[in-house]
């Protein structure tokens, strides 16, 4: 097992490489990318759709070659000694890939028997149990809504008992609160030493990562803690509430000095990173008595949004 000397504690390391890049075609899709993270640690990864976050989690646990960089998952090089990661992966898709035509538990004993478990009957009840389906058991998979669905999908990954968690987008279509549900057992599967990456659009899930990072068009732009990503941002924000939100958002936009004007209900949210460039582009605006201003922290929306407003598609 790896050590990270410099990690908080000392804790074991799950995930170090250094300069990953991929290619398909003549489009690199991951580009120079260097992470580590910490054994027990839920790393978030977020960015637009088509930016690189899946074949980025696929590399960095040695799903997939990348065509130059190195480094270890689970104390194991990811180019050399990939057939020994992957038995301790556990990868739940956004899309539902369990028999639609089985029933919980005989998909559960399904998928035990196929990892070679010892008494895969019991292995599925104990899943059942953990992931409040009792009484579900003999329910057709086909048949579950999306939250539940999603439940029996996290107990399938879970049951060979892996070191690592890969989750693509794994809430996509579930309501709130089936989605606060299954991070609540992600925390508890992390707090008995599971290392947990997850893509995301939703920011209240990012929000419960230990770190994330955020990925454009192949570049990893910014990582860390939410309050590190944040920070780190510089964005002097404002909300600003009145009438004619819409066209007042048009005229702040073109104005330089704003970085990211977001609508939040009936209000915008208006930000900067020079102090001095953005008082001198709303000043004009603050004079109109039909806004209402006042000065508000950023948010990590507020921080992907401005990111996304910085990316280059790499594909057009």
């Amino acid at each position: 097992m790896n050590v990270d000397p410099g990690a908080p504690d000392g804790k074991a390391v799950a995930i170090d490489v250094e300069g990953l890049t991929k290619s398909f075609g003549s489009k690199t899709v991951v580009r120079d990318l260097t992470m580590r993270v910490g054994r027990g640690q839920i790393y978030g990864f977020l960015g637009p759709n088509g930016s690189g976050k899946t074949t980025t989690i696929r590399m960095l646990c040695g799903l997939l070659t990348p065509d130059s960089g190195h480094g270890t998952c689970l104390g194991y090089d990811i180019a050399t000694e990939s057939a020994q990661i992957k038995p301790r992966v556990g990868y739940m898709t956004q899309r539902f890939s369990l028999y639609e035509d089985l029933s919980i538990r005989e998909n559960l004993e399904f998928v035990a028997r196929v990892y070679g478990l010892s008494d895969p009957r019991g292995k599925a009840r104990a899943a059942i149990e953990r992931l409040g389906l009792k009484g579900r058991e003999n329910q057709l998979a086909g048949e579950l809504s999306g939250g539940w669905k999603q439940r029996l999908s996290l107990g399938a990954c879970i049951l060979p008992e892996p070191e690592l968690l890969l989750l693509d987008e794994p809430t996509a279509g579930v309501d709130p609160k089936a989605r606060r549900d299954f991070w609540n057992e992600i925390h508890a599967l992390a707090a008995g030493g599971l290392t947990v990456l997850v893509s995301t659009h939703y920011m209240d899930e990012a929000e419960r990562c230990h770190e994330i990072a955020y990925i454009a068009y192949g570049s990893l732009l910014v990582r860390g803690t939410v309050d590190e990503v944040i920070a780190g941002a510089n964005l002097e924000t404002w909300t600003v509430s009145g009438p004619e939100i819409h066209t007042l958002s048009e005229e702040l936009i073109a104005v330089p000095g704003v970085d990211m004007v977001a609508p939040f209900g009936s209000s915008l949210h208006v930000a900067g990173r020079d102090h001095a460039a953005l008082e001198k582009a709303i000043a004009p605006f603050r004079n109109d008595a039909r806004y209402v201003w006042a000065p508000s922290e950023a948010s990590l929306e507020d921080v992907f949004i401005d990111l996304m407003s910085q990316s280059q598609d790499n594909f057009q």
